[in-house]
C-alpha cells in the first residue's frame, strides 16, 4: 500500500515533502521498534534469558558476526567503487533481524499451529536483542573510516564507548527500570490505585519512557527497552494478567502497518540504478543475502543451540531471519553518524569515502529490506515447516479450549475422553482406576496450563491418545465440550521423540 499510495505511483502521500525525512524517518522507526522489543521481551517465558543463554549468546555473537561478514563480502563483490571497511558499514545496518517482521510469524495462530514454541521464543528473543547489538559491528566499521589502521587507541575507544556505554550502561539502566516498573505496579494494583485501561497500556507507557531517557543520554535504547521488558515481566505477572486483553497484539498491528505503509512511500526508486549501482546488482545482492547470510551459520552451529532439537527446526530459523525497520534505523543513524564526522573539522577523514558511502547506503538498505519483506513474507507460509515437525505436541490441554478448565486434574499416566450420550449429556469414560482431584477453574488454568506449557517448551514429553471405560456425568456447560482425547507422558526419555 505505502508503494502505491507514494510518489513511485499515485503521489497520494509524499513524505519528502515534509522536510526532515531522514529525522521523521529516524525517530519514527526507534519509536515503533522499541514498542515492539519491548512487547517481545514481555511475551517470553519466565526467566527465558537466564534458561536459554547458550542459545542466545551462539545467536548473538558467531551467528551476528558472521552474518556480518558475510553480508560485506557480498555487497563488496557487487558494488562498485567501495572499499571493504565501507561495505562493512553498510553490512551492519541488515546483520540484525527484525522484531517487527519477526512478531508477525513467530506470534499469532499461524505460529501457534505451525511453528514450535521453542523456535518462537528464541526468534523472538533473537530479534528483540539485536538489533541493540547491532551498534557495536556499525561503530566499529565507523572507528576504521576514520583511521583505518587499527591501533591500540582505536580498540579502547571501540570498548569503552561502544561495549562500555552503548552496551553495559543500557542493560543496566533497562534491569533497573524494569524492576523498578514491576514492584510500583503491582504495589499500584494490589492497593486499587491504577484502574484497567493504564494498566494494559502500562508496557507502552514504559517503551517510550526507556527510549525517550536512554536516547537523551546517548546510550542504546533499543537495547534498554529489551532489558527492561525482561526485567518487568521476569515473574510471567505482567503477561499472564494481560493476555486475554489482546489490547497490545492490536497496538502492535496498528503500528507496524503504518511504519510498513510509510516505509513503502519513502523507497527511493531512482537511486536503485544509478552510476553507483545497478538494478541488477541490488537483485543478487538481496537473493545472496537471504541465502547465505544467516542459514549456513545456523545450521553449522545447531549442535551448539540447545533451542533447536531438530535439523528442520534449526533450518528454518536459519532461513526466516528477516530484514527490516530495524535495518531502516540503523541506516539512518549511519548517515546521521556521518554527518556528524563530515561537520567536524577537526577530524582528519577521508570527506569523500564518507560522503560517497553516506550516499549508497539508503539504497543499498532499502533495497534488501523490500526483497527480504516480499520473499519472507511469500515463502514463510508456504513452508508450512512446523506441519511436519512433530505437530502432535500442540494439542496441548492448555490451547484445546478454555471451557475444559474446570475438568478434574488427570493424574500420572492417564488419558480421558468426553463424548455424549444420546440425551446430549457429556460423560467421561475411566479405563483404569484413577484418583481425580477436584480442581477449581482458576487454579487450573494458572497452574496446569502454564506447567503444561512450560513442558512443551522444553521438549520433555509427547502425548499418546487412550480410551476410558468407566462412565462418570459431567453437567456444567455440556453444550460448550465436544470430544478431547488426550494424554501426558512425563519422562525424559521422550524427548528425543518429541
Amino acid at each position: 500500500m505505502g508503494l502505491i499510495l507514494g510518489p513511485a505511483c499515485l503521489r497520494l502521500i509524499d513524505p519528502t515533502a515534509w522536510g526532515y525525512k531522514n529525522a521523521t524517518t529516524e525517530e519514527l522507526t526507534r519509536i515503533v521498534l522499541a514498542i515492539q522489543i519491548m512487547t517481545a521481551a514481555i511475551n517470553l517465558p519466565r526467566a527465558y534469558i537466564t534458561r536459554q543463554f547458550r542459545s542466545m549468546f551462539i545467536m548473538l555473537l558467531p551467528v551476528m558476526s558472521w552474518m556480518w561478514i558475510s553480508s560485506a563480502v557480498i555487497i563488496y563483490f557487487f558494488i562498485p567503487n567501495v572499499t571493504f571497511v565501507e561495505t562493512l558499514l553498510i553490512a551492519s545496518c541488515i546483520t540484525p533481524t527484525d522484531p517487527i517482521l519477526a512478531n508477525s510469524v513467530v506470534q499469532g495462530s499461524f505460529a501457534e499451529k505451525y511453528i514450535p514454541s521453542n523456535v518462537r521464543h528464541l526468534l523472538s528473543a533473537e530479534s528483540g536483542v539485536n538489533d541493540g547489538m547491532g551498534f557495536p559491528f556499525l561503530f566499529f566499521a565507523l572507528f576504521l573510516l576514520e583511521s583505518p589502521r587499527i591501533t591500540v587507541t582505536t580498540i579502547c575507544q571501540w570498548f569503552s564507548f561502544v561495549w562500555g556505554y552503548h552496551i553495559l550502561l543500557s542493560i543496566a539502566i533497562g534491569i533497573v527500570i524494569g524492576w523498578a516498573a514491576r514492584k510500583l505496579l503491582g504495589l499500584a494494583e494490589s492497593r486499587d490505585w491504577i484502574d484497567k485501561e493504564s494498566f494494559l497500556v502500562f508496557a507502552f507507557a514504559l517503551a517510550i519512557f526507556v527510549v525517550g531517557g536512554v536516547s537523551i543520554i546517548g546510550s542504546d535504547a533499543l537495547l534498554a527497552c529489551f532489558m527492561a521488558g525482561t526485567s518487568f515481566s521476569w515473574d510471567d505477572w505482567f503477561r499472564e494478567e494481560t493476555q486475554d486483553a489482546h489490547l497490545q497484539d492490536v497496538i502492535d498491528l496498528l503500528l507496524n502497518l503504518t511504519i510498513f505503509i510509510y516505509i513503502g512511500t519513502i523507497l527511493p526508486w531512482s537511486s536503485f540504478n544509478s552510476d553507483n549501482m545497478s538494478l541488477k546488482s541490488l537483485i543478487i545482492i538481496s537473493v545472496l543475502v537471504l541465502i547465505f547470510r544467516r542459514l549456513p551459520i545456523v545450521i553449522l552451529f545447531k549442535g551448539f543451540i540447545p533451542a533447536f532439537h531438530t535439523f528442520k527446526e534449526a533450518a528454518f530459523a536459519g532461513y526466516f531471519g528477516p530484514i527490516g525497520i530495524g535495518a531502516i534505523f540503523l541506516a539512518m543513524t549511519v548517515e546521521k553518524e556521518i554527518g556528524r564526522r563530515l561537520n567536524d573539522e577537526l577530524k582528519d577523514i577521508d570527506k569523500g569515502s564518507m560522503l560517497h558511502i553516506k550516499e549508497i547506503t539508503f539504497p543499498i538498505v532499502a533495497f534488501i529490506v523490500l526483497s527480504s519483506v516480499i520473499v519472507h513474507g511469500i515463502t514463510v507460509p508456504i513452508l508450512n515447516i512446523g506441519s511436519r515437525i512433530d505437530i502432535e505436541r500442540f494439542p496441548s490441554i492448555a490451547s484445546i479450549s478454555s471451557q475444559v478448565a474446570r475438568l478434574p486434574v488427570i493424574d500420572f499416566v492417564e488419558s480421558l475422553t468426553l463424548e455424549r450420550d444420546n440425551k446430549g449429556r457429556v460423560r467421561k469414560k475411566e479405563k483404569m482406576k484413577a484418583e481425580f482431584i477436584p480442581k477449581n477453574k482458576e487454579f487450573y488454568q494458572d497452574v496446569h496450563k502454564a506447567d503444561t506449557e512450560e513442558e512443551q517448551n522444553e521438549g520433555n514429553g509427547i502425548y499418546t491418545h487412550n480410551h476410558i471405560e468407566t462412565d462418570l456425568l459431567i453437567e456444567n456447560d455440556q453444550d460448550n465440550v465436544n470430544s478431547v482425547d488426550c494424554h501426558w507422558l512425563h519422562s525424559s526419555e521422550c524427548s528425543s521423540h518429541a
